[in-house]
Order: C-alpha cells, then structure tokens, then sequence
C-alpha cells in the first residue's frame, strides 16, 4: 500500500513539472481557449506572481538538492558523531548547531539522518538541533534568502540569528524536559518516503549515480510542495482582500502566529521558502516574515508525518510545541527589540 501512495506522490510531482513547463512554454498559444474570467486582470496578476516566485526559486533549489545528495552520499553519519561531543550536553550545543550549518539537507531528508545519529549513540537533543538547524543555517539557504531580500538585509540576519538561538534553547529545553529517555519507535523498520532520502548504499559502488538518484529525488519531492506553495501565496495575494491582509500582517502580535501556520500547512523547502515570504514584504511585518521563514524548516506539515513514523508520539508532540513557542517567542523579541 505504501508503495502505491508513494507512486502517486512521484506522478503527481512530475505532473505538476509538466503542468508547469508547458504553460510556461505555450501558455499564451492557450488563451483562446481559456473562459473569460481566467483572462481578467485578476488572474493575469495571479500567474505573475506564481511564475515569479518559481523562476526565481528554481536556480536555489538545483543547487540545494546536489549539494545535499553530495552530503548524504560522501558524509557519513561517524563522521557527524566524531563533531558532535556527548560530554557537557549544555556545552555541546553550540558544535551541534555547527554542524547543521554545514548540511544543506531540506527538512525531510534531515529527519532520517537524525533518526540514524540518535541509533548511533548522538543525545536526543543535539540530534533534534542538528534538525533543526540544517534547513536553515546553511549557505545555500543563506544565499537564496540573500537574494530574495536583497533590499532588506534585517530579514536576511534576522533568519539566521533567530534560527541560531531558537535552536539552542530547543536542544536545552528538550534536554531539560525530556532528558535521555528513549524517542526512537524501534518498532517500525526505516520508512521508504521519497526512496528514505538516506545513505542507502544498495545501488551500487558508482557514487555519481547515487547522487544523481538523490538529487532527482529531492527535486521533485520539493517541486510540487514549491507549486502547491507558490500558487496558494500567489492566490492569497491576488483574491483575498488587500486591507484584511494588511491588517493581519501589520498585527505584531497576530501576524508572527498567522505566518507560522502558513509554514506549517504549505510545507516549503527552505531553499524556496525565501522567495515566497518575499513576495508578502510590503504586506507582513519583519516579525511575522521570520516567523514564516523559521518555522517552516524546523516542522511543517510533511516533517510531522515523518517524524511520527520514527520517533513517539510523546516525543513529537512535545517538539512541536517547544518548536512553535520557542519560535514565536523570539520572533516577538526580534520584532519588539529589533524589527
């Protein structure tokens, strides 16, 4: 059964690519046949603004998937064990978040690498800040969020710094209420989403190919999330009422939590995700944008699911809500302090 819900997810993925190449191709030989209200100015406004989030995103997410594969097939998971000190579990914080850094793995592929730090003998909490700090901390995630707020420098070292800290105070918080009891569900074997995303060494000695599988993988596993999201964000602007969305977005208080359950329920890349929030600029404030911009990475919709087939159920709830209240803490202080 999993394996059929996991075709469907691949076919849906490139149909969406195919969707999206050939109206970006021949969409104007096509408007004959369009009713009328799709040739309004409404709509017209809408397709804009869709195709500029993805054409802009596209480059970063080439770029994010091989390097990510890059990692997952060279970079060894000893390797990651021998960066990360057990000893000092406060003190070890702060390597840990280094070594998110330097992983440019997207937020479902990182589940399973943390999954496989823990079995290998990582504490619960530097594996989960290693988690949450891959998605975002790393340079091409720097690079796309530098060149979708290019103008706006705040956003760009905000997103940085708030994920640097809220992901400390995640891995102690874990730590302190959680401790050193077991989160893993030994039960269920490695799930076979999106093909695992992980260090599976079965295809072969050609390590080329195995990067290729992995990057192609990751492609379009972030693909269909980026049109499903680009398309709602472009709805969202284009139809729903600008005044009610200022509104909502100009709220310091309001608009950080509206923002986050936006993240939650598009389910982003964080390679993308940049170029969506950007698109909201002159609408939300630079609290509610970081919200977005953090939250998203650390657990969405398609990272829950995820981590509910490896980890308790206790364990998920618990980091989700340390997660959402750590977030919407330290953006409010952003905003309040900074922003």
């Amino acid at each position: 059964m999993s394996s059929i819900r996991i075709l469907s997810q691949e076919l849906l993925g490139l149909l969406l690519f195919i969707l999206f190449i050939g109206l970006f191709l021949v969409g104007d030989k096509l408007k004959v046949f369009l009713p009328d209200f799709m040739l309004g100015s409404n709509f017209s406004n809408m397709t804009i603004i869709f195709l500029g989030i993805l054409l802009e995103a596209i480059p970063f997410i080439l770029i994010g998937v091989f390097a990510s594969a890059l990692i997952q097939v060279f970079v060894s998971e000893d390797l990651l064990k021998k960066l990360v000190p057990k000893r000092f579990p406060y003190l070890a914080l702060f390597p840990a978040v280094l070594v998110g850094a330097l992983l440019p793995i997207c937020e479902c592929a990182i589940v399973p690498v943390a999954r496989r730090l823990i079995k290998k003998g990582i504490p619960v909490h530097l594996a989960i800040v290693i988690m949450v700090t891959a998605p975002i901390l790393n340079p091409i995630v720097f690079a796309s969020t530098y060149y979708a707020f290019q103008n706006n420098l705040t956003i760009v070292f905000g997103r940085m710094g708030i994920a640097a800290v809220a992901a400390l105070i995640i891995g102690a918080l874990i730590y302190k209420l959680y401790g050193k009891r077991e989160s893993l569900r030994f039960s269920k074997e490695e799930s076979h989403h999106n093909h695992d995303h992980s260090h599976d060494h079965q295809h072969g000695s050609n390590k080329f190919m195995q990067t290729i599988v992995h990057a192609s993988d990751e492609f379009f596993d972030m693909g269909k999330f980026l049109i499903i999201g680009a398309l709602i964000a472009a709805v969202f602007q284009t139809f729903l009422d600008r005044g009610t969305l200022t509104a909502i977005g100009s709220n310091e208080i309001f608009g950080p939590a509206v923002m986050m359950s936006f993240a939650y329920i598009v389910s982003l890349c964080s390679e993308a995700d940049a170029f969506v929030a950007s698109s909201f600029g002159t609408l939300f404030t630079s609290g509610s944008l970081l919200a977005f911009l953090v939250y998203g990475p650390m657990i969405d919709f398609k990272n829950t699911l995820l981590m509910l087939a490896y980890f308790k159920k206790r364990f998920v709830l618990l980091f989700i809500g340390v997660v959402t209240v750590v977030v919407y803490t330290c953006t409010l202080l952003f905003q309040f302090f900074i922003g």
